[in-house]
């Protein structure tokens, strides 16, 4: 499942915080702001709003 900055704002996640997390986790922001990230890249964080994220993504589009 891909995660997508659409479903980071629907969990009101800021920008600012997310462009803080993807800098500390290597993440590319651009790739993500364009196509989104695998679950796999998100959860490999280890990070708990990341898997709070990826959680809520699952529930809402019924994965």
């Amino acid at each position: 499942m891909i995660i997508t900055h659409q479903d980071m704002r629907l969990m009101k996640y800021c920008n600012k915080g997310a462009r803080v997390f993807f800098e500390r986790h290597g993440l590319d922001w651009a790739l993500f702001m364009a196509e989104g990230l695998p679950e796999e890249t998100i959860l490999a964080t280890g990070d708990e709003m990341a898997i709070q994220l990826v959680a809520f993504v699952k529930e809402n589009n019924n994965g």
